[in-house]
């Protein structure tokens, strides 16, 4: 069930009027948790009980680590807690793909076996349920939060506007809310109202046409394509994901928001960062903080232990990101990419003679995103030598065609989504002020006009959002 689509749309007004007329808070939760169950299960009713076991293992787990009996065995349940949620994740997204790399393995070294690969079904949005589950029994073991009622963890891990594709939202600031009874405002309704618009007009305006019109065709068949195409595609495959990735997180915040909770912001146009930390300080937040907290820093010492190790554990922390991204080595690539800079720009900024460090920004800047934009070419590519051809097609434009098949659309759609990035950073709550002081029929009339020019202006269907196959 995609947000911007009509079901969807049925959908979350059934709920919401349902869940606003409970009767009490413990109601509502029950509700909001039923809806939830329904929403994944619409995609795939089977793994409904996987979700519901993931959460009721991190609950068993934390409730250990509280309870006095096991006093003495807190370290082996924390380490039983991460291993379940890193076992269910592994099967599932990893398993045939580790399969695959033993078979290979084993061809190249003249002991050929006939493996059979599983063909295992990854459930959407794994990835974001068990990270979430991790954070919350090594929170509970650290004593950063309490364990927390049943009711409350199932709803953590379930909720629907941040199931398949995230913020992920830790316990510490969710859990405060579902305890509450949740109050809505002119204020929230206002900015939540915004911020959905906003999201369906950067996914079904401007990452669907670029997606479906030129980056996806030049991807899939990169010397059938000049260099030109192939550097515009890669720009607009940058644009095509932030504004994807983005309008989600926007969406899930806004949905949230009209249901009373307040999710962590996910995106600081990431495109504006003037370093490869400053940019993962801006991208998918929720993310980079979850890996600096619980890989980085909880899990590898982060930077203690002196340089050489500082440097192994950035390599490391983004290597693992770039596999928690899928079972390919073009993600492992890019996430080597993103270490090796980070670890490269650490040391700059230890070793080299202060004169030498002063670039001016935008110099900083493109240097910056010249560099996401290599990684992204890894990221997006089906293989490791799909990457390869597409990277040799650009620097080797006389081995390719000459024509540029990119229309003035797809170009506007490019500078638009490069432009969001120039636009002041508040300028969503400045407007979400301004529709406050509006009267309520003449907000409602506006949103319908708004929600008509985006129709008018969407792609033809609905592609799913990237970020829900990881």
């Amino acid at each position: 069930m995609l947000f911007p689509t009509l079901t969807f749309g049925l959908f979350f007004l059934v709920a919401f009027v349902v869940v606003w007329s409970a009767p009490s808070n413990e109601w509502r939760k029950i509700l909001l948790l039923v809806a939830s169950w329904y929403f994944y299960g619409a995609w795939d009713w089977r793994f409904v009980p996987l979700l519901i076991f993931s959460a009721l293992g991190n609950w068993a787990i934390a409730r250990g680590l509280e309870h006095p009996r096991f006093a003495g065995h807190r370290k082996t349940l924390l380490l039983s807690g991460v291993a379940l949620n890193l076992l269910v994740l592994g099967f599932f997204k990893y398993c045939d793909f580790f399969i695959e790399q033993l078979a290979g393995t084993l061809t190249m070294l003249g002991f050929a076996r006939d493996i059979p690969v599983l063909q295992i079904i990854l459930p959407i949005g794994i990835s974001f349920f068990t990270f979430q589950g991790i954070s919350y029994v090594i929170d509970v073991y650290r004593e950063r939060v309490p364990a927390a009622r049943l009711i409350d963890i199932l709803l953590l891990m379930s909720f629907f506007p941040h199931l398949v594709a995230g913020p992920i939202v830790r316990a510490a600031d969710l859990v405060p809310q579902f305890q509450q009874k949740p109050k809505l405002d002119r204020s929230m309704v206002s900015m939540a109202l915004l911020l959905i618009v906003w999201g369906l007009f950067k996914k079904a305006v401007i990452a669907s046409e670029l997606a479906v019109d030129f980056v996806d065709p030049v991807f899939a068949d990169p010397t059938a394509h000049s260099a030109w195409d192939l550097i515009f595609a890669a720009y607009g495959y940058a644009v095509q994901i932030y504004c994807d990735f983005s309008a989600y997180s926007d969406m899930a915040i806004g949905l949230a928001a009209l249901f009373g909770y307040r999710f962590p912001r996910n995106f600081n146009q990431p495109y504006r960062a003037l370093s490869l930390q400053d940019f993962w300080r801006r991208w998918h937040m929720s993310l980079s903080q979850w890996l600096r907290d619980y890989l980085y820093i909880e899990a590898l010492g982060g930077s203690r232990g002196g340089e050489a190790k500082t440097y192994r554990n950035l390599m490391a922390t983004m290597l693992l990101g770039g596999l928690w991204h899928g079972a390919n080595w073009t993600f492992v690539i890019w996430g080597g990419i993103h270490g090796g800079v980070l670890a490269i720009e650490r040391y700059w900024t230890a070793h080299a003679p202060k004169e030498r460090r002063k670039l001016p920004d935008w110099a900083k800047l493109l240097i910056t995103f010249h560099v996401v934009l290599l990684a992204w070419v890894f990221f997006r590519a089906p293989s490791f030598s799909d990457a390869m051809t597409y990277l040799g097609g650009i620097v080797m434009p006389w081995r390719g065609p000459s024509a540029f098949t990119a229309t003035p659309l797809i170009l506007l759609l490019i500078a638009c989504g490069l432009a969001i990035h120039a636009a002041p950073q508040r300028w969503i709550g400045d407007v979400a002020v301004r529709l406050r002081t509006m009267s309520a029929w003449s907000f409602a009339a506006a949103l319908i006009v708004v929600m008509l020019v985006i129709d008018a202006m969407r792609f033809e269907g609905v592609a799913p959002f990237i970020y829900y196959r990881f």
